[in-house]
């Protein structure tokens, strides 16, 4: 399963103050309006993150990642996905997201995902989980701006392989023990990767189920702070012009 409501992501090695945190709303250049969450830190370190959640949209997971990005200097929007078709209520633990999510067309995912980008200043990445960590590599990939896309545990169920590239790089972040997709969904998915000449580096978690990027998986801490170092450094090196 994806992160649930209980769920609150890990603390990043760097761990600065964060000058402001806040719900918003956006409107993409469809008309549509919808909820997001940006986290502004004080010292920013001149890169920027648009956060794209699991299925289950803006829940409080992504509202404390996006302040955790904030606290290692990004600025930072994690956005939902669903003001199409649900508005732009907050969502209990009865929320059916699926009927949303088969709504959601990948189309929808890339105007909104674009219209935060366009209030973010520098370098902007993407990092998404399951759901969203799929279509952040897809984002990327297919350049829209992004100055990379960064994945954990992404369900490649919900988005193509690349047609055309090369794009902006990649950073697959798995989990060893996670049947979300297969290792050899994600052979077909890397090899189109290669073949359109998009550049990615993948890192997996050996035995890390889905969804280990969470601070109430004691015996996974380990993993999740070499993900927030590999986070770092892939954002860091490809902020630099090429």
């Amino acid at each position: 399963m994806c992160h649930s409501t209980d769920s609150r992501p890990p603390a990043p090695p760097i761990q600065g103050e964060v000058a402001s945190h806040e719900q918003i709303e956006l409107t993409s250049a469809d008309g549509n309006r919808f909820l997001a969450y940006r986290a502004e830190p004080a010292e920013p370190n001149g890169r920027s993150v648009v956060i794209l959640p699991d299925v289950r949209g803006l829940h409080p997971f992504y509202r404390d990642l996006a302040v955790r990005f904030a606290e290692a200097g990004f600025r930072t929007i994690a956005i939902d996905y669903f003001g199409r078709t649900a508005g732009l209520s907050d969502r209990g633990d009865d929320f059916d997201f699926m009927t949303h999510v088969n709504q959601l067309t990948n189309d929808q995912v890339r105007a909104d995902a674009k219209a935060a980008t366009e209030t973010l200043d520098g370098p902007v990445f993407t990092v998404g989980f399951c759901m969203g960590g799929g279509q952040s590599w897809r984002q990327a990939a297919e350049g829209n701006g992004l100055a990379g896309g960064i994945g954990f545990y992404g369900a490649l169920r919900f988005i193509d392989e690349p047609k055309s590239g090369p794009g902006a790089p990649l950073l697959l972040l798995r989990g060893g023990a996670d049947t979300v997709s297969t290792p050899e969904d994600f052979d077909a998915y890397t090899a189109a990767l290669d073949r359109v000449g998009t550049e990615h580096e993948t890192y997996i978690y050996e035995g890390a189920p889905h969804s280990f990027f969470d601070r109430s998986y004691g015996e996974w801490a380990d993993a999740c702070q070499d993900a927030w170092r590999r986070i770092l450094s892939f954002t860091e090196r490809h902020a630099q012009p090429k």
